[in-house]
Parts: structure tokens; sequence; C-alpha cells
């Protein structure tokens, strides 16, 4: 790869895939050689079903917190809370739920745990009540325009900006941003969105009105893709697709070393295809399938 610096991955699933993870965990631990040693799992994101700071996607995670808190803890994994909400109102801070995860997330093992979001209302309550948090902007701001990125990135608030993934070939601006900034650059991967959709923000808003329990239209997405649901064939034709050969020879010697994995909608045999391509060797991809197939206590379909 031309350098020891390692890739981050940000995986999808935290309460919605525990499940897999409880499998998937241990065979990273217990055989490093079935990975690439050039790349780690530095978070789990995800969050509840009916979570009212929720956002992104509709959240069906029915896991148990506490167990989820004790494996992230056990692998020293950070967890990530997906709290990107936009359309948090004064009287939605108190939530009972939201909050009960925050205090058993914030002080979770010897890892930092960290909380991404868009609601500029929240990240204030956050601060003050629980401010050991680390904090994500979240894609579902859309930055599209590069400045708007760049002031997102110079806030001291966020460790981390994940910009809209159709600035990820946007090679010339990148090489221009300071090393600082580059550090917290956070890409999104794997989107299978039309680069073309005018609605994307629109999309989002509507989960955010679910989330809150609001009554309102499902949105109907227009792109020629849709009918189809998410396929990961169609994520990597994209324009916008960043894959192993593209991080290793053209982002991480740049500097940016933070990759997020979308895929929280998705069925846990469809993540397990991208922790495979992203983390494990082509020779060993069998091996982990299968431990992971064999698994009586995982329904992959």
């Amino acid at each position: 790869m031309g350098t020891k610096t390692r890739a981050c991955f940000h995986l999808p699933g935290l309460f919605e895939f525990y499940k897999l993870y409880k499998i998937f965990l241990p065979l990273y631990r217990e055989h490093p050689e079935y990975f690439y040693d050039w790349c780690e799992i530095a978070s789990i994101y995800g969050a509840p079903a009916d979570c009212l700071w929720g956002g992104g996607r509709v959240g069906f995670g029915d896991a148990d917190p506490k167990e989820v808190a004790d494996l992230m803890a056990d692998y020293g994994i950070s967890a990530r809370l997906t709290f990107s909400n936009s359309l948090l109102r004064e009287e939605h801070l108190a939530d009972p739920a939201c909050n009960a995860l925050c205090r058993l997330f914030e002080h979770n093992g010897q890892v930092p745990s960290g909380v991404i979001l868009t609601s500029e209302l929240l990240l204030s309550y956050l601060r003050k009540q629980y401010p050991d948090f680390y904090l994500v902007s979240s894609t579902t701001k859309v930055l599209t325009d590069f400045e708007d990125l760049e002031k997102e990135l110079s806030r001291e608030e966020f460790r981390y900006v994940v910009p809209d993934f159709r600035l990820n070939n946007a090679f010339e601006k990148w090489k221009k941003l300071p090393k600082a900034y580059r550090e917290k650059v956070e890409f999104l991967c794997n989107e299978c969105c039309d680069l073309g959709c005018p609605e994307r923000k629109i999309c989002y808003e509507n989960v955010s009105r679910k989330s809150l329990g609001e009554a309102c239209e499902d949105h109907i997405c227009t792109s020629p893709q849709a009918s189809g649901g998410y396929r990961f064939s169609d994520a990597m034709e994209s324009p916008a697709f960043i894959g192993l050969q593209e991080i290793q020879s053209v982002y991480v010697p740049e500097g940016y070393t933070q990759y997020k994995i979308e895929g929280r909608s998705l069925g846990s045999a469809l993540i397990l295809e991208l922790l495979l391509y992203y983390l494990t060797k082509p020779e060993y991809q069998l091996k982990v399938r299968e431990a992971v197939y064999l698994d009586s206590m995982l329904d992959l379909f």
C-alpha cells in the first residue's frame, strides 16, 4: 500500500445486527490472519427501533441495549448512537429512552462512544448533558457544496464529518484540504443512490418525521433503480463508490483514514458480504461465510 497508515471502518447495525456481530467479532479477534492487516473496525453505529432521536434510516434494531454495550466493551470497539433526526424540538430532548441510551453508552468500556447527529438543538443538549461523547456530523445534512463542508470541518464540536457521497470523487479539492481537516473526513463508501437525486434531504426528513411518530406518507424514491432495492453490485458501479483499491491507493496515501459503510436497513446476509469485501482476505472469505452461515443463532434471511 506504500503506507503503514490503517484504514478505519465504521460499520452499520449496532442494534440492528447485534447477532451477526456476536458471531463475526470473535472470528475477527481469534483469526487475525483472515483479515487485512491495514484496516480495523473503528466503530459500529445504529439505533434501536422506535428511537425518537433516530434518523437516516428507519430503525428496526431490537437487541437489548445492555447486551450491545457489553459486546462493544468486550471487543474495544466504539459504539455510535445514530441520533440524526433533523426535526427535533425542545420537548423531544427529555425523551427517557434516548437519555437512558446516553447514560448507558457514554462511559462504556475503555473506548469512547460517539453520537452521529444532525440537529443543532441536540448537539447543544448533548454537549451539556453528556460531554464525554465524541460527535459526528451526519451525512443527512447533505453537504454537497465543498465550501459548506469545509465550514463543517472547521467546527471543533465534531471529531468527524461525513460529507455527501457525491463529493467522494472531488479529488482536486480533497488534495487541498489541510491535514487537520483530512483527519476528520469520513467517507460514505457504498451508497447506492442516484448521483443526480434532488430529493435526498427530503428523504431523510421523511424518516425524521416517522421517528417522531408524525403521520406522513412514505417518501417515494424516483430513482430508476429504486424498485430493485439496495444491491451492492449496483453500488459498486456508481462513480461515487469507494472500493478497496481506491482506499489503499488513492485516499489513505493522502491522509484520509475514515470510511463509513452504510447498510442499517439491509439484511444480515448482505451486511456479511460487505464485511467480507471490505475486511476479509479473499482466500478466507469462504471460511468466514461458513462460520456465520452455520451458526444456528442467526437467521440470515
